[in-house]
Parts: C-alpha cells; sequence; structure tokens
C-alpha cells in the first residue's frame, strides 16, 4: 500500500529498499516507511516531519 500526504510524505508499506537519483541505497524494514516528498529532511530521502515547520511571512 502506498499513500501520499498532502503537504506532507508518501507512506509505504514495508519493508523498502529505496535508491536515490544519486544511486544511494536507503533500506527499512519498519511496517511503516514515509518518504520524503518536500526535500527539506535532514534524513532524506526518509522523513523526519521537516514539512511541518511554518514559513514566516515578513510584515
Amino acid at each position: 500500500m502506498v499513500r501520499i500526504v498532502p503537504g506532507g510524505p508518501m507512506l509505504i508499506e514495508g519493508p523498502v529498499d529505496v535508491v536515490t537519483a544519486d544511486g544511494a541505497r536507503v533500506c527499512s524494514d519498519r511496517f511503516m516507511v514515509a518518504v520524503c516528498m518536500c526535500r527539506r529532511s535532514r534524513n532524506y530521502p526518509l522523513c523526519d516531519t521537516s514539512h511541518r515547520r511554518k514559513v514566516r511571512r515578513g510584515d
């Protein structure tokens, strides 16, 4: 099962092997894996909830 969370990650039933554009392989044996869709994660390609950060507007 794959589910895309609007404004958030892509949730994939695990275990998964993800191959990034540069050829790096990331493996996770968790039952549910959150893959970053916003590219803000410091743990990319896995989500670290960076998408939740609010952007402040200048007044």
